[in-house]
């Protein structure tokens, strides 16, 4: 049947919905299996030092448990290269709440009541977790994430701020935030003829499956990993942390008998990764019509000791000015390895950035969004190649109208609603068109007219069940209920992993590549033979690859109510107006930027884990002293997108969504919590105590 409506860009609903309503669709813990045996993690108490005595006696005589798991017992590892991962291999420890054992048991209760029953004897080493841009032992990481340079420097910057008629020096900074997906990290595992089933919550299963292999030195063939449904990652389930590895160590202790494996919320904030706390250094000049003419984005954030990850916070500014410098600097601390949050450098570099091009702005005379418009670059100001597109200008511009900004007193504490005053902010936000390699795709053609679709995709909450399914119905020219579809399994064809927003991008363009090898190889007026026809597409090469710079746009515009008697923080109204070239699916496309604004509000307002220095580890690691939003919190939120005709990016012209919606709503936030109340707040999260003066 040849379709008859559009597909591309319709508000389809989530094809599992319903099944995810009734409860049918399985997560990682709820696979069914028999007699699994359950894992609940031994962690370490101090912060740095080593494990010198183990009495596991008392745990061995509680009813049910099976074996307790330490470093005596467990598996070697062929390789320790990956120090996070390198659990059990030793009796040294890096980190408070590092994974030093774990009580097996026949129910979850039976290990989590033994675990507290494990003697463990330390000898302690005087720790560091002291995190401050005043260090004399900052280090230069050879790159940053996402392969970028650790520094760059493009003209003279220093002349250039020196002599500028307007000049901002300022110092923003952002706490560490923890990612909490609403689906805990989770595992099972069975060994059985020595190969390894995983069933385990991830954004990436052949991701997880070439990472154990490696570990465990085996093939990755004989590693089979399974995940159809993932209840959010946010980047922390994007590569495989320590629970995967201590849960198939304790499968190898009771096999062929499953170990089942799910964390606690407060398990979370030790082992799966967090958003390092940035401290940005900022100087901005421009001449006296407002033009800017140096930017100097200085970065210092921290990393584990044991394992680098350097978050590339500062590299959205060199997209600002052809004259800047932009740097990053690590503070190499006994804490917990940091990794991938939601948007890892956009979000909190853009924070920086955008409050102070809200400052810039207003010590230049000009209103923020003229001024934003006025220093648009023509094209990449750091490759001086033309941008595939940039429809940065079109977002303010329609945000704007439809905000209301025209009615806007630019004046701070003008607008006040009883005790409350109110103000407005905007901000912009921008993610970079990424793409990984090697996903690919297979289709079969059935005798029935049907039409099966293969690959190991991801689908982490944000509807790559139904997008990948209206990606396939199109390019074969079909409606959606001949096409099924087929995830989340390391037997399909492989797939990159669900991060850096490349997840449809990837995987649609190999289903699309499948599609147009099918029709080419099977034509519309021959019948499909008996045994069917089977295609495999790949993403092709993109020939505007290292010619064109290819980015996410959009503009945010924020109100904010500030108490005047207690400082409380409002914010009822939320408007982003996007550029992300086709749009795949205007509900779920619309839910992804909603949500990232979302994040933003609670990364602006909320979000911060406190360290306590003596003992090195998070002492709000749950959901009563770290806050996230709940509906309450959240006031009018809409988002939107212009369109935009992008053929250079992809053989959909898509871009990604999923990181875009988080960039720049805290800083529309914090701008316009200055104007409202003529207070700046560099420091995030925006909390009551920062009004009250």
């Amino acid at each position: 049947m040849t379709v008859t409506t559009p597909l591309i860009g319709a508000p389809i609903d989530r094809i599992e919905g319903a099944e995810k309503v009734r409860g049918a669709a399985l997560y990682a813990a709820e696979h069914p299996v028999d007699r699994p045996v359950y894992v609940f993690p031994l962690q370490s108490r101090i912060a740095l030092g080593r494990i010198t005595g183990i009495d596991a006696t008392e745990a061995m005589a509680e009813q049910g448990v099976v074996d307790v798991l330490t470093h005596e017992n467990a598996p070697r590892l062929a390789s320790t290269q990956d120090a996070e991962l390198a659990i059990l291999q030793s009796p040294e420890v890096a980190f408070r709440g590092q994974f030093i054992g774990g009580v097996l048991a026949e129910s979850a209760e039976a290990a989590r009541r033994a675990a507290n029953l494990v003697r463990l004897s330390y000898e302690p080493r005087e720790h560091d977790v002291s995190f401050h841009a005043a260090r004399a032992d900052l280090v230069k990481p050879d790159e940053v994430n996402g392969g970028f340079q650790t520094d760059t420097t493009d003209g003279d910057v220093d002349d250039a701020l020196a002599s500028a008629a307007v000049l901002l020096d300022a110092t923003y900074t952002t706490p560490q935030e923890h990612n909490n997906p609403l689906e805990p990290h989770a595992t099972i595992a069975i060994w059985s003829d020595n190969e390894l089933t995983l069933y385990d919550s991830t954004q990436g299963v052949h991701w997880v499956r070439d990472s154990i292999a490696a570990l465990f030195g085996m093939d990755p063939q004989r590693i089979h990993v399974v995940c159809p449904h993932t209840g959010g990652g946010f980047g922390s389930k994007g590569l495989p942390h320590a629970h995967v590895v201590l849960a198939a160590m304790a499968a190898q202790l009771v096999a062929p008998r499953p170990a089942k494996l799910v964390l606690t919320r407060q398990q979370m904030f030790s082992v799966v990764g967090y958003r390092t706390g940035t401290i940005q250094r900022i100087r901005m000049g421009s001449d006296a019509s407002g033009r800017l003419t140096a930017i100097s984005h200085d970065v210092v954030e921290q990393t584990s000791r044991i394992k680098e990850f350097a978050e590339q916070t500062a590299v959205p500014t060199r997209l600002m000015s052809p004259t800047r410098r932009t740097t990053h600097r690590l503070v190499e601390l006994d804490v917990p390895v940091p990794s991938w949050m939601r948007a890892p450098g956009e979000a909190p570099g853009m924070f920086g950035l955008e409050v102070a091009m809200d400052e810039m702005a207003i010590a230049c005379g000009l209103d923020p969004v003229e001024f934003r418009i006025r220093n648009e670059p023509e094209t990449d100001p750091e490759t001086g190649r033309p941008f595939s597109s940039r429809n940065l200008v079109a977002c303010l511009r329609e945000g704007a109208q439809r905000f209301g900004w025209a009615e806007r007193d630019p004046a701070p504490r003008a607008h006040r609603d009883g005790p409350w005053l109110v103000g407005t902010g905007v901000a912009a936000s921008t993610y970079p068109v990424f793409s990984m390699p090697g996903s690919r795709a297979t289709i079969q053609a059935r005798p029935d007219g049907r039409y099966r679709v293969l690959i190991g995709a991801a689908d982490i909450g944000t509807g790559a069940w139904t997008s990948l399914t209206q990606i396939a119905a199109d390019a074969l020219g079909v409606e959606m209920s001949e096409v099924v579809l087929s995830i989340g399994d390391t037997d399909l064809p492989y797939a990159s992993g669900a991060g850096g927003s490349t997840g449809i991008l990837c995987w649609g363009s190999a289903i699309v590549d499948a599609a147009r090898r099918l029709r080419a190889e099977l034509p519309s007026s021959s019948p499909i033979p008996d045994e069917g026809v089977e295609v495999t597409g790949a993403i092709p090469d993109n020939p505007y690859a290292g010619q064109m710079s290819m980015h996410s746009f959009g503009a945010q515009f924020a109100e904010v109510r500030v108490h005047t008697s207690t400082g409380e923080v409002r914010v009822p109204r939320l408007l982003g107006i996007f550029a992300v070239g086709r749009m795949i699916n205007a509900k779920t496309g619309r839910s992804q930027l909603i949500g990232g604004m979302t994040m933003g509000l609670s990364m602006a307002l909320h979000e911060h884990s406190v360290v306590d220095h003596r003992f090195g580890h998070v002492v709000n690691h749950d959901f009563a002293g770290y806050h996230i939003p709940v509906n309450a919190d959240i006031g009018s939120i809409e988002a939107d997108w212009i369109d935009e005709h992008d053929p250079y990016v992809n053989p959909m012209g898509a871009k990604g969504i999923g990181e875009l919606g988080i960039v720049g709503t805290a800083a529309a936030i914090a701008n316009a919590g200055h104007h409202a109340t003529g207070i700046r707040v560099r420091d995030l999260p925006i909390t009551l105590d920062r009004f009250l003066t």
